[in-house]
């Protein structure tokens, strides 16, 4: 006896539907699953097995039968553990052992051994891929159904174990769906400009950085405050929009990175890789890729400390990335585009030893040493960063002054304007 019930695996950013055909039939022992299937989707027998057994279920080794599992398409290759749950009922289907419609459902989960499940990586990507194929239902692990209920127009059914989803299928104990909800904006940040003495010449380029989307390159002494400036830039920028928010929490989910207790990503990224960070972990890639820093700063702010010090072919790599805001990794396997609009903040000092420029320290750096560590950053990557800013010493009576300065929310607020004017102005013009 033949059944088909409907999962999905994610692809780079977007989902893929996978149609799960299951095969029964009388014979000696057999459990095998085709389609392209990796190391851990080929593990999901043993998973699927024990937690058939565990429910009270006949298991396929009880019986003399031959199992096949076919995962379609057979040429896009499976991976991961979320295949689990949408497997084992499509063989209690074929069994005999339980009956329930299948057509507009589609079911992602990795199983226990007890039968529970466990949550999974990605369900934003899943959930939009069931409302743009016209499925009705979408079932998911306990923790992953606020996640996936983030997109409207389909019914998301949170469930903790097996049992629990057959009784449920079959009519015996109905849940209910997860409650649609829309992201709020949390406007919680690290740094405020208010808590930032003098370097109003900085402040005022994070200003323009921020209302523009231009990239910024911040240069001086060692404790002038360059990191600090970074910082405070999020604080600039307007709130996500819903549409922000799906995009970047679907990148977030993707990467494994989304908390339990925070099912989407409300607040702009802010990103500081360490200078040693790799090619693959800066742009994205892998043997199976995943989204990068650039990608994981999408709508938000992408700093990067020490500049000079970054790899070479990590910063080169930044150039296609920054013209075109998106950034394609090529695999043998394929091809996968990621999303990378952010805006670039840098900080390096203007010397090996820190000191060129600074009037309280002298710079002991030869002129050949100065040139050689300038140059380590190139110039077509150079002329990406709109603001060049030099940030000097505050000085002593500055820093201990008492006055306040301007609030991010004061500065933020124009900031919303400024976007806001040339949104309108190209309006149509495709910008």
């Amino acid at each position: 006896m033949s059944q088909t019930i409907f999962s999905a695996q994610v692809t780079g950013l977007d989902a893929e539907p996978i149609r799960i055909e299951v095969d029964v039939t009388p014979g000696l022992h057999l459990f095998t699953l085709v389609g392209l299937a990796d190391k851990e989707v080929q593990e999901s027998r043993e998973r699927i097995t024990a937690a058939i057994k565990n429910i009270g279920a006949i298991p396929p080794h009880k019986k003399a039968q031959r199992v096949i599992v076919n995962l379609a398409p057979a040429d896009l290759k499976k991976e991961g553990p979320a295949f689990d749950l949408p497997i084992a009922l499509g063989y209690l289907l074929a069994s005999g052992q339980a009956k329930f419609e299948t057509g507009e459902r589609l079911f992602v989960g990795e199983l226990g051994l007890g039968g529970e499940l466990r949550p999974v990586r990605g369900v934003l990507a899943l959930a939009l891929l069931a409302k743009a194929a016209g499925f009705r239902e979408l079932y998911v692990p306990g923790g992953n159904g606020a996640e996936a209920a983030l997109v409207p127009s389909v019914l998301v059914f949170e469930i903790s174990n097996l049992t629990q989803c057959l009784d449920h299928l079959e009519g015996r104990a109905a849940l209910l769906p997860e409650k649609h909800t829309e992201p709020e904006s949390v406007a919680v940040f690290d740094q405020d400009l208010a808590d930032i003495r003098g370097q109003e010449s900085a402040k005022r380029a994070l200003e323009i950085a921020a209302a523009g989307g231009h990239n910024v390159l911040f240069s001086g002494p060692p404790g002038t405050g360059k990191t600090l400036l970074a910082r405070a830039l999020p604080s600039l920028l307007p709130p996500l929009s819903f549409e922000e928010a799906i995009e970047v929490t679907k990148i977030y989910s993707v990467a494994g990175l989304l908390r339990s207790n925070t099912p989407v990503v409300s607040a702009r990224p802010f990103r500081n890789p360490h200078h040693t960070a790799s090619n693959a972990s800066i742009i994205g890639g892998g043997t199976n890729p995943r989204p990068g820093e650039i990608s994981l700063a999408h709508r938000g702010v992408l700093f990067l400390d020490e500049f000079p010090e970054f790899q070479r072919p990590v910063l080169e790599a930044l150039r296609e990335p920054l013209e075109e805001r998106r950034v394609t990794v090529s695999r043998m396997q394929g091809a996968v585009t990621y999303p990378s609009d952010f805006i670039l903040a840098a900080a390096m000092n203007p010397c090996p030893c820190g000191n060129l420029g600074n009037p309280r320290t002298s710079c002991i750096c030869t002129s050949g040493a100065i040139m050689k560590y300038q140059r380590k950053i190139s110039g077509p990557l150079m002329d990406r960063i709109d603001l060049h800013i030099t940030v000097p010493n505050v000085s002593y009576e500055k820093l201990e002054g008492r006055g306040e300065g301007e609030p991010s929310a004061t500065v933020r607020e124009r900031v919303a304007l400024a976007r806001e004017t040339q949104q309108k102005r190209f309006a149509g013009e495709g910008i």
